[in-house]
Order: C-alpha cells, then structure tokens, then sequence
C-alpha cells in the first residue's frame, strides 16, 4: 500500500478544498508514491512521536496539527518545528495533516465531541459558505439518460439526505460547425436543430474536477455546452463546529462535571451559571472564541470550546454558559476517530495510536 492511498483515504472524509485559508494542510513532508509500512496517528507531531513512529515502523505520522504551519526559510534545528522536520527528513518519515479539512467535515472533529458527550441531532454551528456548485449542460435527449447516471456516479445530484437529484428540461437546441468543426451530429457549415434535454445538477465543490471530466467523457458532442456557478445555498454537511441535544435535561453544575469527567480535562473555566437545564450543547474544538455568537444565536444553553480569553467570557451576557476546558482537551479524541476509520478502511494494515500525550499545558 502506498502513501498516497492513505492519503486518497482520510480525503474520502476531510477533502482539503474545505481546510480554512490560513491552514497548511495536506503532505508535509514525504513522497506519496512510497509503499507505507505502517501509520501513525497523533495530535501533534513532536520528536519524541517521530521516535515513536522510527520504533514502531511506522513510515507515515498523520497528524491532526500541521508542523510546518508558515514558512520554514532555514532548517537548522534551532526550534522544535525545525528539529522535527530534520528528523523526519533523516529518517524517511512522511508527514501528512487534515486539520481544519477534518474541522469542517460532518464526520470530524466536532462530530467526535459530540458523540463522547452523548450528543444527539447534530448539525453544523457555522456552515462553509460556497462549497456547493452547480453544473447546466445540453446534451441530445437519446444521450441524455447515460449522462446523467454517469455524473450521479461520481458523486453529482447530491444534496443533504439525498442523491440522484437533478432537474431536466426539454427543448430545441442549435448548431453549425466551422471548417475545422468535426460534428457528431449534422453537417459542417450548416445550421442543424437538435431535441435536447438541458440537465442541471448540484455537486460539492471538491468534486469539480471529476464532474467535468465524467462530463466530457460521456457527452456526444465534439464541443460540449456547459456552466459551472458556484451556489450561496447552506450546505448542512460542511463547516465548523456542532449543536446537539442531550437525551435528558441537565442542571449546569452535573453537566460541567460530566464534561470534566467525559472530556479528561483538569480545569473547566466558564461564565457564570444561568438558571436553566442544559440541553442544547453547541461545541468547537481547538480555539473556538470567535463563534461565542453563533451559538447563542443557535439557541444553545452552553457552548463548549478551547482558548478563551477573559472579556470573551462577558459575550454570554446570561444568554448562555460558555466553557473553556482547553485547546488539547477538544481535540484529543480526533486521533481515535483517524485510527477507527483508517482500520476500517485497511482492516490488515498497522494503524497505531500514538501513545505520547503533546498537551503543552499543564495543570498542578
């Protein structure tokens, strides 16, 4: 098995067009086309997990975080990123990460928060804006039937809940050919009328280059007709942090603890408690401050996320409970959720959990 099938693996459910801007995600460091001899997946790749990785003959880290997150200009191994990446290099080891991809997936990180509370009914907090796109084309009537099952194929006509969809329309369309034309239908240098059907479908963005590519594979024509537009609908499936619902109400105080114990974390901070059951949790792993307004906007009774600063905490204006129960604790279950899939995918393959806990923080 190579590299580059892990890789095509883990973008099955965190495709990289959905990473956020800022992010540096992807391969890091390696060459795809090397046959792996085993995975090792981590939070953060640190030299003692790279050590971890030489020990357990592992040729690939995944890491959630990226270790080279802006420019390297010298690789000299005067800080840990550098030092890293030496070792890594020395010791042919590649390094790939999802990060936000796997922040924004519907199957993610903020999925696998909400499945360690109990948390039902889940639904994006901040959906991506533009991920869906739409494909117009014309195509003979006759034709019209292959083209269509060859897009919903790769992917084409889903939306939400459902797949297959497309909308058709019946019509007259025209054409003459140049001397340079080879046309499949009608002659050269005259004006031939043909019975088409116009088919419209949606498709995720990360799917383009397939969709066109199935479109000019299986469209009749020599010059085939088409738009592409990228749509402003919501897309429920893609995006940023999560709401769910507990099974039973809950009092603040018995919920905060049940967060404590769940989460494994030493210290929740959160703003002052209101009188009122929890019910709605909204949660953002990693550095979630910037979304204290979608979820009180959402209707959530607490939001649940890392790295909130001291006036973030005065945003829940009795509206709602917001708890800081750290970066690390967020997002630690992310690498369980990476080693289950990936040994369901590669069921006689080594797929390793690193044992090294990179938490930087620490509590006495």
């Amino acid at each position: 098995m190579l590299i580059q099938d892990v890789i095509n693996a883990i973008e099955e459910i965190a495709p990289l067009p959905y990473a956020e801007d800022f992010d540096n995600v992807g391969l890091l460091i390696g060459d795809k086309t090397e046959k792996t001899t085993g995975v090792l997946v981590c939070l953060d790749t640190l030299e003692e997990v790279v050590d971890e990785a030489i020990e357990k003959n592992c040729n690939l880290i995944v890491s959630f975080h990226p270790i080279i997150f802006s420019g390297l200009k010298k690789i000299t191994g005067k800080n840990y990123v550098e030092r890293v990446v030496l070792k890594a290099i020395k010791n042919n080891i590649s390094i790939y990460s999802p990060h936000t991809a796997l922040d924004n997936s519907f199957v993610g990180v903020n999925a696998k928060i909400c499945d360690v509370l109990g948390l039902k009914n889940k639904k994006v907090l901040i959906p991506q804006k533009s991920t869906i796109k739409k494909l117009i084309t014309f195509v003979p009537t006759n034709s019209a039937d292959k083209l269509r099952e060859a897009l919903f194929n790769v992917g084409g006509g889903s939306i939400g809940n459902y797949d297959h969809c497309s909308f058709n329309i019946q019509g007259k369309g025209s054409f003459k050919g140049n001397e340079a034309s080879n046309p499949v239908i009608g002659e050269k240098g005259i004006t031939h009328f043909e019975e088409e059907t116009q088919i419209g479908i949606t498709f995720p963005k990360h799917l383009e280059s397939k969709i066109l590519n199935t479109l000019f594979a299986n469209h009749p024509y020599e010059e085939v007709a088409y738009e592409v537009t990228t749509l402003e609908n919501t897309n429920q499936h893609i995006g940023i942090g999560m709401i769910g619902e507990l099974e039973t109400a809950q009092n603040p105080i018995e919920f905060l603890k049940f967060v404590k114990e769940r989460m494994q974390t030493g210290c929740v901070r959160h703003s002052k408690l209101i009188d009122k059951k929890i019910k709605k949790v909204a949660v953002l792993g990693g550095s979630g401050a910037f979304a204290i307004p979608n979820a009180v906007m959402a209707g959530a009774d607490i939001y649940i996320t890392g790295d909130v600063k001291y006036h973030d905490f005065y945003k829940a204006e009795n509206k709602i409970i917001i708890a800081d129960i750290g970066h690390y604790e967020t997002e630690q279950f992310t690498k369980n959720l990476l080693v289950e899939y990936l040994t369901k995918k590669f069921t006689n393959f080594a797929v390793v959990l690193s044992v090294c806990n990179t938490n930087p923080v620490k509590y006495l």
